[in-house]
């Protein structure tokens, strides 16, 4: 049983008691389990019990679960609440227009128990990392507005807004995830590093240089700004993830896209650059050269370059650094993996330019 289906509340709707008793008893341990006979009933109890989660049949007498649906997403309050749809029908049409309408899901009845409780299972996690999200950009955008009308009135506003904002986040994601500390500053050095390395040597420097050194170096301290939503069972494990626990971890990139996506929001346009590296940092740190990555499994220079630079700065630091599932690697071993990593995990370009200077990397 996940933890999400152990504390849900859940309301079965179906004006087939067979199915109600079936569906109650495959969802055995859930928190609570409502189970109605119309959808008419289920607005009653909703007054006093919000559900986490609907299971909805279409084909019932008074109201039908096209018009339960249609009535649940127009109010502001029942908006939220993932729906899944139980048919007995065979109309394609009436379950893409269940979809098109807001339900996550359907099941055909009749139906497993196993494949019920699991599809109610991932829903519930997804939901579950929904809130989180939300609640972590809400607890975002309540730093920035404090941090706007703090320095309002001063002429380097735009400047110490930006610091202010990636300070704390900084500081958060590094309270969670780094044992050592550091993690954030050594990157930012790292990157500082092979980018002017990379500059010298005349690699990719017509777009280095069209960039804003400063901001593209500050807004890279934001890359794992995403890991505020993972939770820390996975981010302090000291042993190996399992798959699943591995999936979630990758959502890191594309909750940091979210969260940043969140702040550009509230920011004027003149913070844009700074907010559009940190974005693409975030959300592509973790792509490979051969297209082995994640999130998007993107590969050669179809991974922007803030990805592709970022990618050898966190791995390094990640080998010489102790983690809470290995002690740290010595730096020439370290020098060594990454440049192995070439034309597979990195690009070819910037570890010809790394082994050359990958000494320097010992000092920051």
């Amino acid at each position: 049983m996940t933890a999400e289906l152990g504390s849900a509340r859940i309301m079965i709707v179906d004006d087939a008691v067979t199915n109600l008793r079936l569906a109650k008893s495959a969802l055995a341990g859930a928190g609570d389990v409502f189970t109605v006979t119309s959808a008419e009933r289920m607005f009653e109890l909703m007054d006093t019990a919000l559900p986490h989660l609907i299971l909805l049949d279409i084909n019932m007498p008074g109201m039908d679960g096209i018009e339960a649906l249609k009535a649940l997403k127009s109010k502001p309050a029942t908006a939220d609440v993932p729906v899944i749809f139980l048919t007995g029908m065979t109309d394609t049409g009436t379950e893409v227009e269940g979809l098109r309408l807001g339900a996550v899901d359907y099941i055909a009845k009749p139906f497993e128990p196993e494949l019920l409780r699991a599809r109610v299972g991932i829903h519930l996690t997804l939901r579950s990392q929904r809130l989180r999200l939300e609640s972590q950009s809400r607890e975002l955008e309540r730093f920035n507005r404090n941090l706007q009308a703090m320095v309002a009135e001063e002429a380097g506003k735009v400047v110490r807004l930006q610091g202010a904002v990636f300070s704390t986040v900084v500081d958060l994601v590094e309270s969670r995830d780094d044992i050592t500390g550091g993690h954030v500053t050594r990157t930012m050095s790292y990157l500082k590093l092979l980018m002017d390395a990379a500059s010298a040597a005349g690699v990719y420097l017509d777009e280095i240089s069209a960039w804003d050194q400063d901001i593209n170096h500050q807004s890279s301290m934001l890359h794992d700004v995403g890991k505020i939503s993972i939770s820390d069972s996975i981010l302090k494990k000291p042993g190996r993830l399992t798959e699943q626990e591995f999936e979630d971890m990758k959502l890191h990139t594309t909750f940091g896209a979210a969260v940043l996506d969140k702040i550009s929001a509230t920011l004027p346009e003149e913070d844009a650059q700074f907010m559009r590296h940190a974005r693409i940092f975030a959300e592509t740190h973790h792509e490979k050269w051969d297209g082995t990555g994640y999130p998007y499994g993107l590969s050669g220079t179809d991974i922007p370059l803030q990805g592709r630079l970022m990618a050898v700065c966190d791995v390094y630091d990640a080998l010489i650094s102790k983690r809470p599932y290995k002690e740290p690697f010595p730096p020439e071993k370290a020098e060594r993996i990454i440049i192995e990593g070439s034309g597979t995990h990195f690009d070819p370009a910037l570890i010809d330019v790394f082994s050359k200077i990958c000494r320097d990397f010992r000092k920051p």
